[in-house]
């Protein structure tokens, strides 16, 4: 790894929103998800959760590798397991819904740790999932269709939350919100992906990188590295 992806990746973990995230209700069809994760990055999301109970789906093995590689994503069976999983974070839950109660994508509080949740293709979100919701928000709209696709519907609410962010300086911390394991371990697998994928097959840590980002391993583990 040279030191400008070295430094180049430790700025994209510095500005990354650990309390942003999106959790996706049987969103699935690859390009869709390709686009929401590429979205997801560009934005500072480290993490997004989606509800998949088709095992095919959880392999994520259609989806862009070059975004899937810098936002993680966690897979639950069912909306109650992710909504519970969002709830233990403190995140208000927000439902792109039309619903009497619903309000202007623009202005909801996106600087308070935030979920937003967004439903599949072709039904939308569940009636149970709206019911987990804090709020239903809606992207106002003066045409004759009264929805957007899943993922350019994503990509605004994400910028919104962008731009509420920036302005309360989330994007300029000193210090990353991931912690330094996160952050070790991104660097690694991002800066050196052969040995990586090595030492994870065979059980071994990641040791150590140098203010240049290169691996400051003793030699035992590179003997171990190198034993078939």
């Amino acid at each position: 790894m040279n030191l400008e992806r070295y430094n180049r990746i430790q700025q994209v973990l510095k500005s990354r929103q650990p309390d942003l995230t999106l959790c996706l209700e049987e969103v699935h069809k690859p390009n869709n998800v390709s686009a929401i994760i590429r979205s997801a990055d560009a934005t500072g999301v480290h993490k997004i959760h989606a509800v998949w109970p088709d095992p095919k789906m959880r392999t994520l093995s259609h989806t862009s590798a070059g975004a899937r590689n810098w936002v993680d994503v966690e897979t639950h069976e069912n909306i109650d397991d992710a909504v519970a999983t969002l709830k233990s974070e403190n995140m208000q839950i927000l439902a792109t819904h039309l619903s009497d109660s619903a309000v202007d994508y623009r202005d909801v509080d996106y600087t308070k740790p935030t979920a937003i949740l967004l439903g599949g293709e072709k039904h939308g979100i569940s009636k149970h999932a709206l019911s987990l919701a804090d709020q239903d928000i809606i992207i106002p709209m003066v045409g004759m269709v009264q929805s957007l696709n899943v993922s350019v519907a994503s990509a605004l609410i994400l910028y919104e939350a962008q731009r509420q962010r920036q302005m309360a300086g989330y994007y300029d911390r000193e210090q990353s919100a991931l912690s330094d394991e996160v952050i070790h371990r991104t660097l690694f697998e991002r800066g050196h992906p052969v040995l990586a994928k090595v030492a994870k097959r065979k059980g071994l840590s990641y040791p150590p990188l140098d203010e240049l980002g290169q691996i400051d391993a003793p030699e035992s583990w590179w003997a171990e590295m190198q034993r078939r």
